[in-house]
């Protein structure tokens, strides 16, 4: 039963461990004088897809966002470290106000109550276009700070265990399969040279999770987009951020939107020094690459949130990846054997124009 006022404050608030909600009740008692907490306006701020979540409370100077990230599960010292990384270099990302490692509970500042997500018109591109732009700056800035051995490497191992996912998750556990000789084979050539593909492009700091739910919309007119979500940030390919930008897991745009920012998105790359090279053409052709990596990798990741978590809300979005992969695989004659093996998955029959009318 609730035991103090900052107990009470806790109980519209589902715990399913009693242990940990006392250990939240005495750790935000404690920090409560200090940062001027109000205890009674503790509310549900939002639940991502990892074991964290997040509250809202206001205090003196404004409201507060609280994360909620039980150690055993979370590892909250990338966050820590990742977000005075990014205040560094003048980005937009939340302060760390107060943290209990042990307990895995943080005080942060907040960036405000809505996401780009949030405020963008899904039914007209081009009236996102500022929202996009400023989305691009802060890629951009992000990149320009960038240096080696600071992040951890996105490496050939660590692409390779994403992509696995893919046949762990999606094929064999959701879609209930049983992988053959043809189709393991089909997996491992193209996984190498989407492998391949990928590492042959200059390595910068990526966020990894680089679209608009984890990205703030402004608390003010003309004010900088703000920066979540940022914990899993690696140092590896500069394709990878504006290919998760714009083939969105939540969120699709047509090609010649896509194609608008991301050239948008190259030529200021370019004058700033970021290596991006002078062709356009192969410069598109890598983000596509890396955008297949991720999207794979995606689809496997949803599936397990659904099959292993028990969040089944985010396996809805998988038809936006089978779409981004058929895409992008039709577009490569090297990755035809991977559209097969996907159409046959998903039981999609393609219509043989030659073969109309026969017989």
């Amino acid at each position: 039963m609730p035991h103090s006022s900052t107990a009470a404050a806790s109980a519209d608030i589902a715990w399913s461990d009693p242990r940990r909600a006392a250990q939240f009740d005495s750790w935000l008692a404690a920090i409560t004088a200090a940062h001027g907490l109000q205890p009674n306006t503790l509310r549900l701020a939002s639940a991502d897809a990892s074991f964290r979540r997040y509250f809202r409370v206001d205090s003196q100077l404004g409201s507060r966002i609280i994360m909620d990230a039980p150690p055993e599960q979370e590892n909250c010292r990338p966050f820590v470290t990742i977000a005075q990384l990014m205040r560094d270099v003048g980005l937009t990302a939340p302060e760390v106000l107060a943290w209990d490692e042990a307990r895995g509970f943080m005080l942060l500042t907040d960036l405000g109550g809505q996401t780009m997500m949030q405020v963008i018109d899904p039914d007209n591109a081009h009236a996102n276009l500022p929202l996009y732009l400023q989305a691009v700056e802060v890629l951009i800035a992000w990149q320009l700070a960038s240096r080696p051995g600071v992040l951890p490497a996105y490496d050939e191992a660590l692409l390779r265990r994403e992509l696995t996912l893919f046949p762990d998750w999606y094929l064999t556990r959701h879609k209930a399969l049983t992988l053959d000789e043809t189709m393991r084979s089909t997996l491992d050539n193209t996984f190498a040279q989407i492998i391949r593909q990928n590492l042959a492009h200059p390595s910068v700091y990526v966020h990894r999770d680089f679209m608009p739910r984890n990205l703030m919309a402004p608390t003010t007119p003309g004010g900088p987009l703000g920066v979540l979500d940022f914990q899993d940030a690696v140092y590896g390919p500069i394709t990878y951020d504006i290919a998760s930008l714009m083939r969105d897991a939540f969120l699709s745009w047509d090609e010649e939107f896509c194609l608008d920012i991301t050239i948008r998105y190259w030529e200021k790359a370019r004058k700033a020094g970021l290596p991006v090279g002078d062709d356009f053409g192969e410069f598109y052709r890598g983000v596509e690459w890396m955008g297949l990596q991720r999207h794979l990798k995606v689809a496997g990741i949803f599936a397990r949130l659904t099959l292993r978590d028990g969040k089944p809300k985010y396996l809805a979005d998988t038809p936006r990846f089978i779409n981004y992969i058929r895409a992008t695989c039709a577009r490569y004659r090297e990755l035809k054997p991977l559209l097969r093996l996907v159409d046959k998955v998903e039981g999609i029959v393609e219509p043989n124009i030659f073969g109309y009318g026969r017989q």
